[in-house]
């Protein structure tokens, strides 16, 4: 059921994340909606990994934004930096009356590189000053109408709620589950202390409370109470990759990103994976970022996608449209290598090799993401462009 929703919960706004010379991602730009599953593919190595890890912050990214809930929480200055850069270039040259104007938007990227830097280290700290307005302005007044017992529990309820609110911070609000099911969980640690310990660094304290949280969680994913004191090692894995849903989902998120949660896991255990994530969607109102390379899954599961390749956005569309019209080259590639449980079909069936040199010339006419169609962008020049308006009969 495609989500009706247009709310946009997470913007990705010209990401960056670059390793020295190497663009992990160059300039990705999407958004997911709220409530919506969003599915990112491409082969391996395209970048699709590196995006979920820049978007929670476990690299600070090269350049571009993040916002979500309409806060920027990741913010890279290189673009800033470049654009300095080519400027002075350009000041060596130029004519005074240029170099005012060039001069000004030095200083207009300066100013950008400070509110860049700024967002990127205080946007954890003000949600929490946020928060813990919130709990002031709620509790403060009911305490001072409050006689006796009533009063002391509402101190009591508002000391803890204050607690929890210090702690908080935008990126607990996205939760990720990694793909390798036994490489993401301590093998030291129980299911219990696995499950606890975000709950823990968010400053809960109350056992019966972090008890309470954890065994409800366990059977919300399939698990029982009993599997909280075993080890990793004991548990099968689809129930470690259980497991990795219940770390995630405990921290009551908005959304959550599925870095390819099946691609280690058996067929038949893949769907009751995916089935239990459309579950806790549907349940808890997640908003899910689902990364795969697997298109037949993601198309099961998604509302829209994206497809990525060496690093860029090559197209983005309604799962149905995406399906129904590939126009990228690649994205008909990855579509030809989907196998069907039929025989003649796959007797006769073709794959498509991309290859860019031969699909693309971008010497001279550069490529940008385009819409095509509502909602249906293509990474595109201008003869590409009306190629693709031909093909569906637009023009």
């Amino acid at each position: 059921m495609p989500n009706q929703n247009e709310e946009v919960l997470l913007k990705v706004d010209h990401l960056c994340q670059y390793f020295k010379s190497v663009k992990a991602v160059d300039d990705v730009s999407f958004d997911v909606k709220r409530g919506e599953v969003f599915g990112l593919v491409g082969e391996s190595g395209c970048g699709k990994t590196t995006t979920g890890r820049s978007i929670i912050k476990l690299y600070d990214i090269t350049s571009g934004s993040i916002y979500f809930n309409g806060k920027r929480i990741a913010a890279g200055t290189k673009s800033y930096t470049d654009a300095i850069a080519e400027a002075r270039r350009e000041m060596k040259t130029a004519s005074p009356a240029r170099k005012e104007e060039l001069k000004a938007f030095i200083a207009q990227q300066r100013r950008e590189i400070k509110s860049a830097r700024f967002d990127h280290q205080n946007c954890d700290k003000l949600y929490a000053a946020d928060m813990l307005k919130e709990v002031d302005d709620k509790y403060r007044p009911l305490i001072e109408q409050a006689q006796g017992e009533e009063q002391a529990k509402l101190k009591e309820e508002y000391e803890y709620k204050r607690r929890v609110a210090s702690h908080q911070r935008y990126i607990t609000q996205i939760q990720m589950i990694f793909q390798d099911p036994i490489a993401s969980l301590d093998p030291r640690m129980t299911v219990y202390e696995t499950i606890a310990e975000g709950l823990r660094i968010r400053g809960e304290r109350d056992k019966a409370i972090i008890d309470e949280k954890v065994y409800r969680v366990l059977e919300l994913v399939g698990l029982v109470r009993e599997h909280a004191t075993r080890y990793p090692h004991e548990f099968s894995g689809g129930q470690r990759q259980r497991i990795g849903v219940a770390r995630a989902v405990v921290m009551n998120p908005e959304m959550i990103i599925a870095d390819e949660p099946v691609s280690a896991l058996d067929v038949s255990i893949q769907a009751q994976v995916i089935n239990l994530l459309n579950d806790l969607r549907h349940e808890l109102g997640l908003t899910i970022l689902f990364i795969a390379h697997d298109l037949s899954v993601v198309k099961y599961f998604s509302d829209r996608i994206g497809v990525m390749y060496y690093g860029k956005m090559v197209e983005l569309a309604t799962s149905d449209e995406l399906f129904e019209h590939p126009l990228h080259p690649y994205t008909r590639s990855l579509l030809s290598a989907i196998p069907l449980p039929d025989p003649v079909y796959e007797k006769n069936r073709k794959r498509i090799t991309y290859e860019p040199l031969k699909e693309h010339d971008y010497s001279v006419d550069k490529p940008s993401m385009r819409e095509i169609l509502p909602g249906h962008f293509v990474q595109c020049n201008d003869a590409e462009f009306a190629a693709y308006r031909r093909q569906l009969n637009l023009d």
